[in-house]
């Protein structure tokens, strides 16, 4: 008997697949002979799914999560001190990252180095481990495998998060991601350029040594940035005593975000912090890192307030006396590679 699940998921991809070939040959295609670009045809191609699935996730939001966020917020948009320019700045993250401009970015500078050093290994005989196929009979069936996947890969999201908070190197990049003080659904793109190729460099090797096919990374990968973009969002939600252990909610991850508390354990000038899951909150729970507290504080960084966190001398500082971390695109990135340098 067919697994119903199964036949849904074919469906779904067969409709996607249409979609994607509709808007290559309407609009990326015709895109790319414009621009003397006919030899990546193929890398386009690849690329259109990557763009259908942004449009499809901005779609989501702006009709589910959206709503959500006006219906009862955390920080309501006509309060002082609410800054609408900040957000403004998080959707051009979005749309960077949501319509592929970055992984474009992505492709050219990085690609030929992920086939060379692939095809090295495959020449002495590592192709990669199929993760999927340790359990015969069960992972046979497609759904299982997906879930599978996911909760490896969310497991390594964990991992890396983690290692943004510890590492104080890295922490100078992610810093950004935590200096938003008006958090919504926009914020979860708000990353230093360079953290994200940390990250998608890490992620894609580790989808090439258990064997995640195409399709299923770019769904593992769009299923969580959905997420993420809900437990980001501007709403007072939570999913009870039960559903905040089983997924993560924009409640916990607010936690993450709060000033003085996500991102110190030991005090102002720590690293560290609690609520690192990015899907499932069990990896919190096994590793002592949960805050399940109902609270909902104010988002942001100690050193961003005047006078509540020490600030590094050679920091530079926002006109209100706070560590700076840039108002603008360009100037975020630029200030991130200075703190790198130890010259902000």
């Amino acid at each position: 008997m067919p697994d119903p699940l199964s036949s849904v998921a074919a469906a779904v991809s067969s409709v996607f697949g249409a979609a994607q070939q509709v808007l290559f040959e309407s609009v990326v295609q015709p895109v790319m002979y414009a621009l003397g670009l006919a030899n990546h045809l193929e890398a386009a191609f690849d690329g259109t799914m990557w763009l259908l699935v942004g449009l499809l996730q901005i779609a989501a939001m702006l009709l589910l999560i959206a709503p959500l966020e006006r219906w009862r917020p955390v920080e309501s948009p006509a309060a002082p001190g609410y800054d609408r320019s900040a957000v403004r700045v998080d959707i051009l993250y979005t749309l960077v990252h949501r319509l592929g401009l970055f992984r474009i970015a992505l492709f050219f500078a990085l690609d030929p180095v992920f086939d060379w050093a692939f095809g090295k290994l495959r020449l002495v005989g590592l192709d990669g481990w199929q993760l999927d196929q340790s359990w015969p009979g069960v992972t046979d069936v497609a759904w299982v495998s997906f879930l599978l996947y996911l909760v490896v890969f969310d497991f390594v999201d964990y991992a890396l998060h983690r290692g943004q908070h510890t590492w104080r190197w890295w922490w100078q990049l992610h810093a950004l991601h935590h200096s938003q003080r008006s958090m919504t659904m926009w914020t979860d793109q708000r990353n230093h350029l360079l953290d994200d190729v940390i990250r998608s460099t890490a992620l894609v090797v580790v989808a090439q040594l258990i064997g995640v096919g195409p399709g299923q990374f770019v769904a593992i990968v769009a299923i969580t940035q959905l997420i993420e973009s809900l437990s980001h969002a501007n709403v007072r939600l939570a999913f009870g005593s039960w559903g905040e252990r089983l997924l993560v909610s924009p409640r916990f991850h607010r936690v993450h975000h709060a000033i003085g508390i996500g991102h110190e354990s030991h005090g102002p000038g720590s690293l560290g912090g609690c609520n690192f899951a990015v899907l499932f909150p069990v990896w919190d729970q096994l590793f002592g890192t949960a805050d399940f507290t109902s609270r909902v504080p104010p988002t942001g960084l100690r050193d961003q307030l005047p006078g509540q966190g020490e600030v590094d001398s050679r920091a530079r500082l926002s006109p209100d006396g706070g560590r700076d971390y840039g108002r603008g695109f360009w100037a975020q990135q630029w200030l991130g590679l200075l703190r790198l340098a130890g010259r902000a």
